[in-house]
């Protein structure tokens, strides 16, 4: 697995590439705007685009999805069907499908947003503005916010120290860094 990181400049927002090179396949998490670089990412590499992952439905993380739907026929899975309406597959809860020869476990952790999904590749949590390196994502209320941290210490905090976290925004951590640093949810 090779992960590529594109930092949309328009929202300041992460877009993710996750590549299966034996199977030359990839995976788009977020496209919150899709670039001619991620374009040729794609066809250069001859990678087949078999999925967008979208951790939650603001513009940040969706804009893009337009743009890919004009260019590749491609599943979208998000927990809100509202972001490309019937061809979206609605996934719900905690489980795991199989996409690009990958195992990807998926979890709602609501608190941002209600439609909050985090998405697990191997080692490595894409958790859209779920928790960003130093803090956890903005909410609307101090209920929101409660669930927030508690879902992040069940779910995500519950990780191995040495998991990856790729956010909507910023630069990467681990689960064993926000243990420590992070001072949202720090006890």
């Amino acid at each position: 697995m090779k992960i590529y990181f594109h930092m949309n400049v328009d929202y300041f927002s992460n877009t993710y590439v996750v590549v299966n090179e034996l199977e030359k396949k990839a995976i788009i998490i977020d496209p919150g705007k899709i670039s001619l670089d991620i374009i040729n990412q794609l066809e250069d590499g001859n990678y087949t685009l078999s999925a967008v992952l979208i951790t939650h439905n603001h513009k940040d993380s969706t804009a893009g999805l337009s743009t890919l739907r004009k260019i590749y026929d491609v599943a979208v899975f998000a927990a809100d069907s509202e972001i490309t309406g019937a061809a979206t597959s609605v996934i719900n809860g905690d489980g795991s499908i199989k996409i690009a020869g990958f195992n990807v476990g998926y979890f709602n952790l609501p608190g941002h947003s209600s439609d909050s999904m985090v998405y697990k590749i191997g080692n490595v949590l894409f958790t859209g503005d779920t928790i960003e390196a130093g803090r956890i994502g903005d909410t609307t209320s101090s209920y929101s916010k409660r669930i927030l941290v508690m879902g992040i210490k069940e779910k995500i905090l519950s990780q191995q120290d040495g998991t990856f976290i790729m956010p909507g925004h910023g630069p990467m951590t681990s689960v064993g860094a926000e243990k420590i640093y992070n001072m949202d949810i720090v006890d």
